[in-house]
């Protein structure tokens, strides 16, 4: 996986042409969101009374803090338009699966220990991240043309929360804790 990575990376410096078709690439997407998540929920089956409640409360807390303190910066100090200060916010908060597939590869092949909330906690980052930059931008697009912001409140909760990824990822978790590596196995 991880000369893959390091294959796109150089195909991108020397500019190639390599394009990864879009249906191809929607694929992959989520079949990395769903390994990751099962992956993530097998390590945790039988582990659930090892999680420290606190970590994971800091590990959200995260989620939130990182893009509401970059959207200030992005907006006053950079001086980005409000899209792309909020769209930079959300992806710094956020937690890139490739990245973290190639780190998780990474440390399997190292044979380093890991711990088994390592993938909720990707997904507890995840969240956060979208649903508050998610939010925001529909605000001040509600805001800028004067309808009522409350309407929309709830419908932006519900776009946050069933996404692609979110869906993908957080049933995975579920899945792979409720059956464990031996009941994925039937």
């Amino acid at each position: 996986m991880i000369a893959f990575f390091a294959l796109g990376l150089i195909a991108g410096l020397i500019k190639s042409d390599l394009k990864v078709p879009k249906a191809t690439s929607e694929t992959l997407s989520i079949l990395l969101m769903l390994t990751l998540g099962l992956k993530g929920g097998m390590a945790l089956h039988g582990e659930t009374a090892s999680l420290a409640i606190s970590e994971l409360l800091a590990v959200i807390a995260l989620g939130f803090i990182t893009p509401l303190s970059l959207y200030p910066l992005l907006r006053k100090l950079i001086k980005l338009p409000q899209k792309e200060a909020i769209s930079i916010a959300a992806h710094y908060g956020s937690v890139s699966a490739g990245t973290f597939a190639v780190v998780m590869a990474m440390v399997d092949q190292s044979q380093w220990p890991l711990r088994p909330e390592t993938t909720l906690y990707l997904v507890l980052l995840e969240l956060p991240a979208i649903v508050i930059m998610l939010w925001l931008h529909r605000y001040l697009q509600v805001k800028t043309a004067g309808n009522e912001v409350h309407s929309s409140a709830v419908s932006i909760l519900h776009e946050a929360l069933t996404s692609r990824g979110v869906v993908l990822l957080c049933g995975g978790v579920v899945i792979g804790w409720t059956y464990g590596a031996t009941g994925m196995d039937h």
